[in-house]
């Protein structure tokens, strides 16, 4: 799999002043993949070939299948069979602690686009652990992860059409970053390679090209990151979610300004927490600051 192109190129027409001329055309590459635990059928993707593994790792995390490696007895595919298909195989201890989550007979994922009902969002909520408040970050230093995350992308120049996850330590350094035509598999993929390299436990802030959802919210709290930066505004529920697991959301907003929707306790400007320098509200603008001014 690891060979598979991540982007498929096509012949296509575009205007021009002399009329139509034929070119190029890079495209983001879209093919389904079936995760199967313990080789029953559990979840259907639309996802970027690459990072099978990773990608299914990621995933049983989000979906509390799994709490670490340690829980999986073996993760891989055929290459001789049927490409977009990848197994899973826990270890006998962690099959006796879900065997709801096993026995599932229909592929809703816990943490797609199609969970809804406030009863289902309630039993996400009892699965999560707040997040610990355990840093803090200099204002400047969250547009300086916004500025490595577009540095580090690498189909979305070519193809206008990915997603990407980033996610990075606290000391500002990259573990993972991910790219896939889906914003969840993108996170997947990084989590996945973050948890595969067991440094999950060194991460803090990830880094999304996309909005930010409570399915995505849910991915990272079962990564335990506390703080995500999205390109564009959150939900409603995003933010709800996340206020209740002590996570940061923010966002760049208008170019130089940033939006802080939950969390201003782990943001810090001109020396000082931004909760101590301002009553609650819902959400906070803070100029960002100018490029003679900004510190490493």
């Amino acid at each position: 799999m690891g060979s598979r192109k991540n982007t498929k190129t096509y012949e296509a027409m575009r205007s021009r002043l002399a009329g139509l001329e034929p070119g190029p055309l890079e495209l983001i590459a879209e093919e389904p993949l079936m995760i199967r635990i313990e080789e029953r059928p559990y979840s259907v993707v639309m996802r970027t070939p690459g990072d099978e593994v990773c990608h299914a790792v990621g995933f049983c995390l989000g979906e509390g299948i799994i709490d670490s490696p340690d829980d999986i007895s073996a993760v891989g595919y055929d290459e001789h069979l049927d490409p977009n298909q990848i197994d899973v195989w826990l270890t006998p201890e962690r099959r006796e602690r879900i065997p709801d989550l096993l026995q599932r007979k229909s592929y809703v994922s816990q943490t797609s686009c199609g969970v809804c009902g406030k009863r289902m969002i309630e039993e996400i909520y009892q699965d999560l652990t707040p997040a610990k408040s355990s840093f803090e970050i200099d204002v400047d230093d969250v547009f300086e992860c916004i500025d490595l995350f577009s540095a580090n992308q690498k189909h979305y120049q070519t193809t206008r059409g990915s997603h990407a996850a980033l996610i990075l330590d606290r000391e500002l350094h990259v573990v993972a970053m991910a790219e896939d035509v889906g914003r969840h598999n993108a996170l997947d993929k990084a989590i996945g390679k973050t948890l595969m390299s067991r440094r999950l436990s060194d991460t803090n802030i990830l880094v999304l090209s996309s909005r930010n959802s409570h399915e995505l919210v849910q991915k990272a709290a079962r990564a335990r990151l506390q703080m995500m930066i999205n390109h564009s505004r959150p939900t409603s529920l995003a933010v709800e979610m996340a206020s209740a697991l002590n996570m940061t959301l923010v966002f760049p907003d208008k170019g130089a300004e940033l939006v802080i929707a939950c969390g201003e306790n782990r943001i810090r400007t001109n020396g000082a927490a931004v909760a101590d320098q301002r009553a609650m509200t819902t959400v906070r603008l803070i100029d960002r600051p100018s490029p003679t001014n900004r510190t490493k």
